[in-house]
């Protein structure tokens, strides 16, 4: 598959599947508000043409998760403009637990319109990055040695961007991957307070968990500029966990890799060497 568009291209997982991509020998253009080879922003259909020509297949993502009409339907007009414009496979990066919720959801929305492009298509539903430890939103507890957070003792199987990267790579260059959907997990459920501990056991650094009340926690988001809206959507992400929502683990990255996915463990240790909690 030539000319291969990355939409969020310097994100998380889009940087890695870029990565891999280039060094198979692939024509790929990473797209996004910034840094990447092409602007792209999904608030902005005049930057959606120049991105998409010449794309056979496109990496999609829908980096806002409120709920909202126009968050519910760019994602599908986006597809459609895709497939118009030559496109001939498409993968979306999705979420896990899209499947159970209710149709407010924009994701919902977004992987409808992906089943029914009319061309090769793979969806991706991860479970929790466990680079969100060491790149984005609990960086900051783990380097101050306390991750406060409304989880309580409940366990997540946390996936490694890699592993997505490595699925999304492959099913945007491979047949076989056509027509399925991915449930990516680790290879087992922690909680919060051995990921700690496993992130302090790599380290060196003294890491704990320590939780607290949602309401806190959403407070103290908004006075650090969140919205309230998306304060209290990625809380109640957070009080699922301490629930028992989303414990199970999934077979995705088996099916689509033939392999096991990568461990917590090896991530802490990977992330630790790579300083990134220097």
């Amino acid at each position: 598959m030539k000319n291969i568009l990355i939409l969020g291209g310097t994100g998380t997982t889009g940087r890695r599947i870029a990565r891999r991509l280039t060094a198979e020998g692939r024509t790929v253009r990473t797209a996004s508000r910034t840094r990447g080879d092409v602007h792209f922003d999904l608030d902005d259909p005049a930057t959606w043409a120049p991105a998409i020509d010449g794309a056979a297949a496109v990496y999609l993502m829908e980096p806002n998760l409120q709920p909202g009409a126009d968050r519910q339907a760019r994602i599908p007009r986006l597809v459609a403009d895709a497939v118009a414009a030559g496109a001939q496979r498409l993968v979306l990066l999705s979420a896990h637990g899209v499947g159970q919720a209710d149709d407010s959801h924009p994701l919902k929305a977004a992987e409808q319109a992906v089943r029914d492009c009319g061309v090769d298509w793979t969806i991706l539903q991860p479970d929790w990055f466990a680079q969100n430890f060491s790149e984005s939103f609990w960086l900051p507890g783990v380097l101050a040695g306390t991750l406060e957070l409304p989880t309580g003792d409940g366990r997540t199987p946390f996936v490694d961007a890699e592993d997505i990267a490595e699925v999304a790579a492959a099913a945007l260059t491979e047949d076989r991957h056509s027509g399925q959907t991915y449930q990516l997990t680790g290879p087992r459920a922690i909680g919060f307070s051995e990921a700690a501990d496993l992130i302090a056991a790599a380290t060196g650094r003294t890491v704990r968990h320590l939780d607290i009340d949602p309401d806190v926690f959403v407070d103290r988001m908004v006075a650090e500029g969140v919205p309230a809206d998306v304060a209290r959507l990625l809380t109640g992400l957070l009080v699922d966990i301490r629930d028992g929502r989303g414990a199970d683990v999934s077979d995705g990255v088996e099916r689509a890799l033939g392999r096991p996915p990568r461990s917590f463990e090896d991530f802490a240790a990977e992330a630790a060497a790579a300083g990134r909690w220097s």
